[in-house]
């Protein structure tokens, strides 16, 4: 059994407030609570106990946040695979949505290793998901769905990555697992053209970027329009790419992540209204982008294999320059 001192959420805790929560970031401040309404229902965590984290050069700070409703059946495995990552300096902090099971009783049985979570009634996943944003002092973020699972090497890897190559934001191998958390699917992305993102042509005519795969530098979410995000039902994930991909180009990494769970009640499930959502912002198609989804299918339906080694070869180019 894990002790508590060695979860990753735990490992390097400070009593010193960092100064994000006291000043403005490009004039929007780091809330270090949610704050108070008529619709919170409780709240707790390691800032609340007077407990913070640092970021420095050496060892910046990952946040994660998950976002969840109702999700008691799946939400533990999800907590215990961020808790036990082996990188240390890690901020975890989850947005229930006034959950009617008990997911409540879960969170609060981590509230010494969580920290930040909050429960309050919200207009949808990415509203509750706006809420979590406010409150990250992490450098580097994504956030993790109640089910999905990270590898355990996950973090550490991403943060590697972020300081070798100086990226902005980077996708890994894209793994499924079922509901017994065995993994039935893994391969290798071949690439995500920054262009046809903001078409909205991956996971419709090309492979989908898989969202519990993919993190970025808090820097990216100046991006966004926060308003018009958190009225979003469905496709909340591909806004946030496409408003990525007109600052940095999204890197593939040949390393396993995270996992995205397969089980009924996801919204993922709700196609049509997905795509449609997608339709509202992204840019129109022209024969121009059709004939450039044509180069790129041959490369993706081409073997794994091959796709590793394109991957290997441009890692060899990078050291060598």
């Amino acid at each position: 059994m894990i002790s508590i001192l060695d979860y990753s959420t735990t490992r390097c805790l400070t009593s010193e407030k960092p100064s994000c929560f006291e000043t403005l970031e490009n004039g929007k401040g780091t809330l270090l609570k949610i704050p108070d309404s008529a619709g919170k229902i409780a709240e707790g965590g390691l800032r609340l106990q007077g407990f913070y984290k640092k970021n420095s050069q050496d060892k910046p700070l990952i946040t994660v946040i998950t976002v969840v409703y109702n999700g008691a059946a799946f939400l533990e495995d999800t907590i215990k695979s961020v808790l036990e990552q082996t990188y240390d300096n890690v901020e975890y902090i989850i947005v229930d949505g006034g959950s009617k099971d008990n997911t409540l009783d879960i969170i609060k049985k981590y509230d010494h290793a969580i920290d930040y979570w909050v429960s309050e009634p919200d207009k949808g996943m990415y509203d509750g998901l706006s809420k979590g944003f406010q409150t990250v002092s992490g450098t580097i973020m994504a956030y993790l769905n109640a089910g999905d699972l990270y590898v355990k090497t996950a973090l550490e890897a991403v943060v590697s990555t972020f300081k070798k190559t100086g990226c902005e934001w980077l996708t890994g191998m894209r793994s499924v697992c079922n509901e017994a958390n065995q993994i039935i699917k893994v391969d290798t992305p071949f690439r995500y053209k920054p262009s046809l993102i903001r078409k909205g042509v991956y996971g419709k005519y090309l492979p989908y970027i898989q969202q519990e795969s993919t993190f970025w530098r808090k820097d990216l979410l100046s991006a966004l329009d926060m308003s018009f995000f958190k009225r979003l039902r469905y496709a909340g994930d591909y806004y946030l790419w496409f408003c990525f991909s007109m600052l940095a180009e999204l890197r593939v990494v040949q390393v396993q992540l995270g996992i995205f769970k397969l089980h009924e009640g996801q919204l993922s499930e709700s196609l049509d209204k997905y795509w449609l959502e997608i339709k509202g912002f992204s840019e129109k198609l022209s024969l121009v982008s059709y004939l450039a989804v044509l180069l790129e299918v041959f490369p993706w339906v081409l073997s794994d294999k091959f796709r590793k080694i394109f991957h290997s070869s441009r890692i060899t180019l990078s050291n060598s320059e």
